[in-house]
């Protein structure tokens, strides 16, 4: 493993750890996602955790691990000049099919956008931390052949996701739901390292979410209150989007402009 790659790897995992640590301060520690009331708390874990940690900071390490060499920029999903609109289509397609396929609990598809939105933030810092970030560096860490480092990548990946839960409210701070939720976190690596692209990987990653979210209102009897726009969660998973396309465009996409590519020279 050469020096641009290890430390690369060091910055990935420690970006990870700040976030995960980070998530169980505003959020596991003080149960936030229990307590509807607490609009402020929720606030601030989704801005300091999710936007500001899992995405800004994910995109800050991945430009120092792109530019400094310790990483192909491919091989974090950001490789094309523009997401791929097919795989997005496909993760969207997949994603739904998924969610119906393990009983949907309600059809309506304003409820249905209303839990895509709610989840919207978290899933676009766990697919940049987890699998464009960590997932990314340690494919070329691990060297050769191939197949074996996507693999390899792909698990610790998802590993990583199920143990991040550690840091959030119960129950997904058990050992059986990391667990489960390690495992499913194996259908997003696979995703991810098919398709080579953050934002369908995105788009599919979220659905896995969706799932849980509705089926949690169902048994509270409260899938009337999602039957409505609701505009709080519209509004942040724009920003979210916002926020990622913003990175991306700004800090990623920067890195191969002819100055940069000339300074790395």
């Amino acid at each position: 493993m050469s020096v641009k790659t290890r430390n690369a790897s060091y910055a990935a995992v420690g970006l990870f750890v700040v976030w995960a640590v980070v998530t169980w301060f505003f959020e596991g520690r003080i149960h936030t996602l229990l307590r509807p009331e607490a609009i402020i708390d929720r606030l601030v874990y989704v801005v300091v955790a999710n936007l500001v940690i899992g995405i800004i900071g994910a995109v800050v390490v991945l430009r120092f691990a792109i530019s400094s060499g310790g990483v192909e920029r491919a091989d974090t999903g950001f490789g094309p000049r523009t997401p791929s609109v097919l795989w997005i289509v496909v993760g969207a397609a997949v994603g739904l099919a998924l969610y119906f396929v393990q009983g949907a609990p309600s059809s309506d598809p304003m409820v249905i956008v209303n839990a895509y939105a709610q989840v919207f933030a978290v899933s676009v810092a766990e697919v940049l931390v987890c699998w464009a970030l960590v997932g990314g560096v340690l494919q070329g860490a691990f060297g050769e052949p191939r197949w074996i480092a996507t693999v390899g990548a792909a698990v610790v990946a998802s590993v990583l996701f199920g143990i991040y839960h550690f840091g959030h409210s119960p129950p997904f701070n058990s050992v059986g739901m990391v667990a489960f939720l390690a495992a499913v976190g194996l259908v997003t690596s696979a995703f991810f390292f098919i398709s080579r692209d953050v934002y369908a990987t995105i788009t599919f990653h979220n659905f896995l979410g969706v799932y849980g979210v509705v089926r949690a209102l169902a048994a509270a009897d409260q899938l009337g209150s999602f039957a409505t726009p609701q505009v709080p969660l519209l509004a942040t998973a724009v920003v979210a989007l916002l926020v990622l396309i913003a990175a991306d465009a700004l800090v990623i996409r920067r890195v191969m402009l002819p100055g940069a590519v000339a300074a790395r020279r």
